[in-house]
C-alpha cells in the first residue's frame, strides 16, 4: 500500500512539474518590438523631417546663447552699461525663443508618439496573439520582470517584430 501511494505521489509530482519545464512561459520586450518595427522607423523619420527646421533653429540659438553668455562673463564688467544691457536683453530674448522651440519640439514628439502608439496597439495585440497561440504560451513576461529562471525562456520579441512588419 505504501509503495502504491509513493508511486502515485511521484507520478502526480511529475505531472504537476511537467508544465513548468515546457515552453509555456516566454519573454517579450514589447517596447523593443514596437520601436524596431518598420512602422516606428517610418514614423520617426517623418517626425524628424517635420521638426528639422525647428531643431536647426534651436541648435543655432543654443550656440548663440553660449557665445553671448561667454561674452557677458568675460567682458560684462568692462562693457558700457547700454551695451551690456543690450546683450542681456538679447540673451533673454534668445533664451526665451530657445525654450519655446524646445517646448514645441517636445510636445510634437509626445503627440507623434501617442499617435503612433494608438495606431500600433491593435497590430501589436494581433502580433502577440499570433505568437502566443503559435508557441502555446500561457505566461508572457517582460525581460525586466524576470528575476530568476532556471532555464532560458524563449524570447518572442524578434518574431513579434516580423509579424508587426508584415501587418
Amino acid at each position: 500500500m505504501r509503495k502504491l501511494t509513493a508511486i502515485l505521489c511521484l507520478g502526480l509530482l511529475a505531472i504537476v512539474a511537467l508544465p513548468a519545464h515546457s515552453a509555456e512561459v516566454a519573454v517579450l520586450d514589447w517596447r523593443q518590438a514596437l520601436l524596431a518595427s518598420d512602422a516606428a522607423q517610418r514614423s520617426m523619420q517623418q517626425l524628424e523631417s517635420r521638426l528639422a527646421g525647428q531643431q536647426q533653429e534651436a541648435q543655432s540659438l543654443g550656440q548663440e546663447l553660449s557665445q553671448l553668455q561667454q561674452r557677458l562673463q568675460q567682458e560684462g564688467d568692462s562693457l558700457p552699461d547700454a551695451e551690456r544691457q543690450s546683450l542681456i536683453q538679447e540673451f533673454q530674448q534668445k533664451g526665451s525663443r530657445f525654450e519655446q522651440l524646445r517646448q514645441q519640439i517636445m510636445e510634437e514628439q509626445m503627440r507623434a508618439e501617442q499617435e503612433f502608439l494608438q495606431q500600433a496597439e491593435p497590430k501589436l495585440d494581433q502580433a502577440v496573439e499570433q505568437v502566443i497561440s503559435r508557441h502555446g504560451v500561457k505566461v508572457l513576461v517582460e525581460p525586466q520582470g524576470v528575476l530568476h529562471s532556471e532555464q532560458d525562456l524563449p524570447n518572442l520579441t524578434g518574431e513579434v517584430i516580423e509579424i508587426l512588419n508584415s501587418l
